[in-house]
């Protein structure tokens, strides 16, 4: 299973009120990759080059901060979502995020061996926005039913 999950933060990177969220972004991400299910991510290197893109699928949110990574089952992802570290950091995106633009997630079904990019996760989640939820691609609410 994909997941794709981004927000516009408040702040420039290089301000230090995201200090303490950009400090503890390796520490989350390898948790993550420790975590029960956890199949891949794209790097840092990567991500920075497609938020960074003036022409690519984050063109239009500058100052974005997203993730792309890809999991066994929506228990997985869930379970690292909201049973680790992970969750005291999400219930503190108010510090960090634009109000009303953060927390966007979708999730859909992928071949194993499959490398999604960020331009597909961006597909994706427009296609939520514009049609809701499907049995293929699906946000947090779908997520949280298949999780349980």
């Amino acid at each position: 299973m994909a997941s794709f999950n981004f927000g516009t933060l408040r702040y420039r990177w290089d301000d230090p009120r995201v200090k303490d969220f950009q400090d503890n972004l390796d520490r989350v991400n390898e948790i993550g990759a420790r975590s029960p299910g956890f199949v891949w991510r794209l790097d840092d290197d990567a991500m920075q080059v497609a938020q960074e893109d003036p022409t690519g699928p984050l063109a239009d949110r500058p100052n974005t901060a997203s993730t792309l990574s890809l999991w066994e089952t929506p228990r997985d992802l869930w379970v690292f979502v909201h049973q680790t570290l992970h969750a005291r950091f999400m219930a503190r995106q108010a510090e960090w995020f634009v109000p009303g633009d953060s927390g966007y997630f979708v999730g859909w079904w992928v071949k194993e061996g499959c490398r999604p990019s960020v331009a597909d996760g961006m597909a994706k989640w427009r296609h939520t926005q514009a049609v809701g939820d499907t049995d293929a691609i699906f946000g947090a609410t779908r997520l949280r039913a298949l999780a349980t």
